[in-house]
């Protein structure tokens, strides 16, 4: 118990759980930014070079999280291929906080992308852009007006799963962010460590924390879905 009481009062913990809040919303706002573009180039494109983007993206849904973390480490090190290119424009990747976003929108971006390429792929759907195209309306009013009302609930949908996902990853971010103390360990890692080292109370204690970090998120966005279906 007196571990206990030290690892909650500890600037560790307190580290852990900043940074996997900061992690959860540069996520999202990764998600929000790409997810609906990727999903309605999936849904309406069916070249060679999109449906290889298309594997890319779902990779971590059917690759182990450790080899994936692993291949990308060799792409984002400095001896790597794009590692190298960033190293030199000063912006570092590997064991760092910039590590552990990206693996984190890695690990959930299928999850938001898939819910909303469903949605754009429904016949109901197209048919309304269809006629919307017929009296008038050019591209970008169309996704305004038409179809982005429609999938709104499936994108709050999607942003719930990417983002829980985004704050539960640990084997992407342990290999690409180090789970080094004080600057790349999320509350997930904190868990493995505490497990780790045979503390199962304060692993408990962070299981419990982390779960309460999750169920807010689900209430908020939950709570977003409600009012755009109410819409």
């Amino acid at each position: 118990m007196d571990s206990l009481r030290s690892l909650l009062g500890s600037p560790e913990l307190l580290f852990a759980v900043t940074l996997t809040a900061k992690t959860c919303a540069a996520a999202g706002a990764g998600f929000i930014l790409f997810a609906p573009l990727l999903a309605l180039l999936f849904s309406r494109r069916s070249a060679f070079w999109v449906r290889a983007l298309s594997f890319v993206v779902t990779l971590p849904l059917v690759f182990p999280p450790v080899a994936l973390g692993y291949l990308l480490l060799l792409l984002f090190g400095r001896g790597g291929l794009l590692g190298g290119i960033l190293d030199e424009a000063g912006l570092a990747i590997v064991f760092s906080e910039n590590a552990v976003f990206l693996a984190a929108f890695i690990a959930g971006l299928p999850l938001v992308v898939r819910p909303i390429e469903a949605a754009l792929s429904g016949e109901r759907l197209k048919s309304l852009e269809f006629a919307a195209c017929v009296h008038g309306a050019n591209a970008v009013t169309v996704f305004r007006r038409v179809t982005l009302p429609l999938v709104r609930g499936q994108i709050l949908a999607g942003l719930l799963l990417g983002i829980s996902r985004a704050s539960g990853e640990v084997g992407i971010t342990m290999m690409i962010g180090g789970n080094i103390s004080g600057k790349t360990n999320t509350l997930s890692l904190e868990i493995f460590n505490a497990v780790s080292r045979a503390d199962f109370d304060a692993a408990t204690a962070l299981c419990l924390l982390l779960s309460a970090f999750t169920l807010i998120i689900f209430a908020v966005l939950d709570r977003l879905q409600r009012r755009a279906q109410a819409l």
